[in-house]
């Protein structure tokens, strides 16, 4: 420490403070609660002081708390949410990267820096312990650096470290550092949180973030191998993960929000450290991970995908953060995979997806930006997708109540087309995709088709031969109408049901074969069709796409399904005589055989 000055009381040490200084608080479970607190307890405030900081473990004293100066916070989060009214909190929007910038370059020169380190190692040297963060270069930069020197916080690996000729006056503190909980998810955020997983990889290298959802999406990781972590703050939950064997990677962080469980391992586990946020949300350095997965969290967007993440119904809620650095960082990343999750409907119950972001509703990541939207209904992928695509995408998630409405105004904007529809009302049934192995050892995903996988239904269409499109259609067709490819893949998931065999990554399947039916409500039989791709004929496709329809029907209160089959169609007649669980029964007429296929209960 700066000439080995001997240690300060906390009221003695924010009585150094001057009439008009910025002063920077510590971030996070490292915040100084005795300094902020011995000088919000000064008999007489000192005026003109402005706290500059980002998210604190708490400011202000009392309940609901109050505080006598100004607050210029980066990040709006439940630390200064309740004073939000008193007119005492200035929100900077922007990105937490650039926030050393502002204070290393003198655009918001820091007089003071309040903050809590571990003691001194052997040379003298600090660790900022659990949150690097923009604490170390408010550090760096501040004229003086005022320090709770606290036994209790471990020393961290990494960029963690601070010369001991930085800290100019120490407080000594023994008090255990500050943990965090996560609040118990809604059951939206679980299922948001079970897709977002869904899209995650073995070997993929993850960012956690702030929001419940992707603090939930890590429980469903367990069976994921060799993952890694690049994120901007570090929970149990990576823990839990690293424990299981699943991340078997390092964890690089900036800041941890834990228990003591956590900063135990970030004491004593090698692989864990922490760096400056400069460092851990520069884009080139993210990018550089394979199969790098980033969640954001919006709270409102448009149909052509533009996203909201600063305001949430009507206030200022959470900040631009680290989102905007990290999604761009897995944009550039090999098979990166960058993901906005939200809600359908925001705590007021309005709806989360509108035609056009409000007036007061900033868009924190552009629509040129958007690839993955995940909500509790599904997810949506935009990236190379026109207007109507988008628009048809973002409906298909949102909330079943309100996709009537946003399929009105999107038909007024020209977003879609006049006669679009939208059958579906409830959630993507991603519970029924299946990865099937066939007998010439290929794989497919037999998944339930979405609205928006029309043009798809057109290439598969394209590349039937003539006589496979006579023995599907019963009529030499030259084109498939859009009304007819929508029919295909439009479902309701009820009454009504189409799946889609895919191949490729999800960003860009090929879909190769399908099957549909419709219930007839007079006797609950349903008929079905199916279409294959001449290159996938002869591998067993047909048959397991019939077999996976026969179970779906079955479960969904199906009776049996009906079909018309050429004569001149032995390969799909094949198909049927094959299927198991039902009884077949096979009319001739006219060179077609009606064909009715009885579900055979399993008591019979």
């Amino acid at each position: 420490m700066r000439d080995s000055r001997p240690p300060l009381t906390a009221e003695e040490a924010v009585r150094l403070i001057q009439p008009g200084q910025r002063v920077f608080v510590g971030s996070a479970c490292a915040t100084p609660r005795a300094l902020l607190r011995a000088l919000e307890e000064l008999p007489v405030p000192t005026p003109g002081v402005t706290l500059v900081h980002g998210l604190t473990d708490r400011v202000g004293i009392g309940d609901p708390p109050s505080t006598s100066y100004r607050h210029r916070v980066f990040y709006n989060g439940s630390d200064v949410r309740d004073l939000a009214d008193t007119g005492l909190v200035d929100y900077v929007p922007i990105s937490l990267a650039d926030v050393p910038a502002l204070f290393v370059d003198g655009h918001l020169p820091l007089d003071v820096a309040l903050v809590q380190v571990a003691p001194p190692d052997d040379d003298g040297t600090f660790s900022l312990g659990v949150s690097v963060d923009i604490t170390r270069a408010a550090v760096m930069a501040a004229t003086t650096v005022i320090a709770e020197i606290n036994p209790a916080m471990p020393r961290t690996r990494g960029g963690s470290s601070v010369p001991a000729d930085r800290i100019d006056y120490a407080v000594e503190v023994d008090t255990p550092i500050t943990e965090y909980v996560h609040e118990p998810v809604t059951d939206a955020a679980e299922k948001i949180a079970r897709y977002v997983a869904r899209l995650v990889d073995d070997h993929a290298t993850i960012q956690v973030g702030l929001g419940r959802v992707p603090h939930e999406m890590l429980r469903h990781l367990r069976h994921r191998r060799d993952l890694s972590v690049h994120s901007d703050v570090i929970t149990d939950a990576v823990v839990d993960l690293v424990d299981a064997g699943v991340v078997t990677g390092p964890v690089v962080g900036s800041w941890a929000m834990g228990t003591r469980r956590l900063y135990e391992r970030l004491a004593t586990d090698e692989r864990f450290s922490l760096h400056p946020i400069e460092y851990i949300c520069d884009p080139e350095v993210i990018g550089r991970h394979d199969r790098m997965v980033s969640v954001t969290q919006a709270f409102t967007m448009d149909l052509t995908g533009q996203a909201c993440t600063e305001r949430l119904d009507g206030r200022l809620y959470g900040g631009i953060s680290t989102g905007p650095n990290f999604h761009r960082g897995a944009l550039a990343a090999t098979r990166g995979v960058p993901v906005v999750c939200l809600t359908s409907r925001t705590p007021t119950g309005k709806p989360a997806f509108r035609i056009e972001l409000g007036p007061r509703e900033p868009v924190g990541l552009g629509r040129w930006l958007a690839r993955w939207v995940v909500t509790e209904y599904g997810t949506a992928y935009l990236f190379g997708r026109s207007l109507e695509e988008r628009a048809i995408e973002l409906i298909g998630i949102a909330h079943p109540d309100d996709r009537e409405a946003l399929l009105d105004e999107a038909r007024e904007r020209k977003y879609v087309r006049p006669d679009q529809r939208l059958r579906s009302r409830s959630a993507y049934p991603v519970d029924e995709e299946r990865e099937l192995e066939l007998r010439d050892g290929r794989k497919v995903l037999v998944r339930p088709t979405l609205a928006s996988d029309r043009d798809q239904m057109h290439e598969l269409f394209y590349r039937l031969p003539e006589k496979d499109v006579a023995t599907r259609f019963f009529n030499r067709l030259t084109s498939l109408t859009d009304q007819a490819a929508d029919h295909l893949c439009n479902v309701d998931y009820d009454e009504e049901m189409a799946f889609a065999a895919v191949v490729g990554p999800p960003e860009s399947q090929q879909i190769v074969a399908t099957s549909s039916y419709y219930r007839d409500p007079r006797d609950s039989y349903a008929e079905v069709a199916y279409m294959v791709d001449p290159a996938w004929q002869g591998s067993g496709l047909a048959t397991a796409l019939h077999a996976r329809t026969v179970e779906y029907a079955r479960g969904h209160g199906v009776r049996g399904l009906t079909a018309d089959v050429l004569m001149s169609n032995p390969a799909m007649l094949k198909v049927f005589r094959r299927g198991i669980g039902h009884e077949l029964r096979m009319d001739a007429d006219a060179g077609v055989y009606e064909i009715r296929m009885r579900f055979i209960d399993e008591t019979e």
